[in-house]
């Protein structure tokens, strides 16, 4: 990105002045490099995001920012219903809900060494990844009607997991206000048998090592210290959530322009939050939210009974369990007051601070954790939300390490087979049912993960606790 286009605030913050038909500043959280390297795209899509009826504040970009579907992948906006604010469907993506979670094992790397090979084969034999992968699992009407109402405590319920699970899931794993009657059956169809898999493109299962630790008080209440194993869950709603996604735009488009909303691009589709439509689209996104925590807490009892079989001395609580595509009210302070807000993070991570109600008690005094995916081969993060992130970004931060090229861009470089032994060179199994998804999800066709984790720590957006690095990668 060209950096006149830009004025620097400091550091870390990037603004874009208001001009033309926009209504609030956008403002890009990076640094000098990570902006430089940002598609032009991400500037056009921030500034079209603050066209948008009833933005507040500002329209926001996290340090990994790229280019998305209307908004951009890495993007924050809030919206107050009271002043004709907006839902849209690009704000929350296809892939409604797509989220985080990780479970402690009290293991240490000499206990998944012994077994590495096995315990993968095991993991990818037991959990279905890839393109239109589907599991054992078929829902009836009334189950997926069940599913979609319940979400995480509907899958307790039926056995898949523990109720102590629930304490540490957004929304205690159930979203409330979902209308699953609203739901066309193309998008449950496509969903009957697919609870319970990883999906494809970036999805990925992991077994990680903490490899580092930044702040020994916070890791302290998050249970973590150097050496210990992790396993991180990084997927969504899978062909539910992007059916839904697929409607809704079409059907937003329309509604744009009978209430006279001027759209700048197309992929921006929305409408009033209090109207029909952006009522109809709230209950289905919720609907699809609890799609994606059920499939997370499926996909997290597989993954124990697969411990119990090679390691049965394991223990895995869930640490937590946190999404980066979702549409929420939230109650924030803006101009001295607080508003309750339709915050839209596309790509972007929910990052509550210390003594938040919505925090786990247990985990209150050191605020939310913020889990942030990197690439098979360079790790990922676990944060923690800070008081500083409401008045930043509405609470949030970034969620990944972003990609740096496209995958047809990754696929004239790398080879599926190539990677894997690279990777393999370097102690990290990986398996997966599509070489050429792997060759697209190469480590080198992210951003470093690193650098993004560095800003969102620097700018205060969420506090820097750990670093975990894979032995063990099943990937869509």
């Amino acid at each position: 990105m060209d950096l006149d286009l830009l004025t620097r605030r400091s550091e870390y913050e990037w603004e874009i002045a208001r001009h033309g038909a926009m209504r609030v500043p956008a403002v890009i959280y990076a640094s000098e490099a990570l902006v430089r390297e940002m598609d032009r795209k991400v500037y056009e899509q921030a500034v079209n995001v603050a066209t948008l009826p009833g933005i507040v504040q500002a329209s926001y970009a996290m340090p990994d920012a790229h280019w998305g579907y209307g908004f951009p992948i890495g993007g924050v906006a809030a919206f107050d219903p009271d002043e004709g604010g907006v839902v849209s469907a690009g704000g929350v993506g296809f892939d409604i809900s797509c989220g985080v979670r990780c479970l402690h094992t009290r293991l240490a790397r000499a206990d998944i060494l012994a077994v590495q090979k096995d315990l993968a084969e095991m993991l990818y034999y037991r959990i279905p990844a890839g393109v239109g992968s589907t599991g054992a699992i078929h829902l009836d009407e009334a189950e997926m009607d069940a599913m979609l109402a319940g979400g995480a405590k509907w899958a307790v319920e039926r056995g898949w997991g523990v109720p102590e699970d629930l304490e540490r899931i957004e929304e205690h794993g159930q979203m409330k206000g979902a209308k699953p009657g609203d739901v066309s059956q193309h998008a449950k169809k496509r969903q009957r048998d697919e609870m319970g898999t990883l999906g494809s493109g970036n999805h990925y299962l992991e077994v990680q090592e903490v490899t580092a630790v930044y702040d020994e008080a916070i890791a302290r209440v998050f249970g973590l210290e150097q050496g210990d194993i992790v396993v991180t869950i990084h997927c969504g709603s899978r062909g539910l959530g992007h059916q839904i996604g697929t409607e809704y735009l079409k059907r937003m488009a329309i509604a744009a322009k009978q209430y006279g909303i001027e759209l700048p691009d197309r992929e921006l589709a929305c409408a009033p939050i209090n109207s029909e439509v952006g009522q109809d689209y709230l209950g289905v996104m919720r609907a699809a939210i609890n799609c994606a925590l059920a499939n997370r807490q499926i996909l997290t009892d597989l993954v124990r009974r697969v411990f119990a079989d090679i390691l049965p001395q394991a223990q895995l609580p869930l640490l937590y369990d946190v999404s980066h595509n979702t549409c929420k009210v939230e109650e924030h302070r803006v101009d001295g007051g607080t508003r309750r807000l339709y915050v839209h993070r596309k790509g972007a991570t929910r990052a509550f601070g210390p003594g938040h109600p919505d925090v786990p008690e247990s985990l209150r005094a050191a605020g939310q954790p913020v889990l942030i995916g990197g690439s098979m081969g360079t790790g990922s993060y676990i944060l923690a939300g800070t008081k500083a992130s409401e008045a930043l970004a509405f609470s949030s931060a970034c969620h990944g390490a972003g990609r740096a090229m496209s995958r047809k861009q990754a696929l004239r470089i790398w080879k599926g087979r190539q990677v894997v032994d690279e990777l393999a060179a370097r102690g990290i199994i990986v398996k997966s049912p599509s070489m050429r998804g792997i060759a697209e999800e190469a480590p080198d066709a992210y951003k470093d993960v690193s650098a993004v984790v560095d800003t969102a720590d620097a700018v205060g957006l969420a506090r820097k606790v750990a670093r975990v690095d894979p032995l063990v990668c099943i990937k869509g």
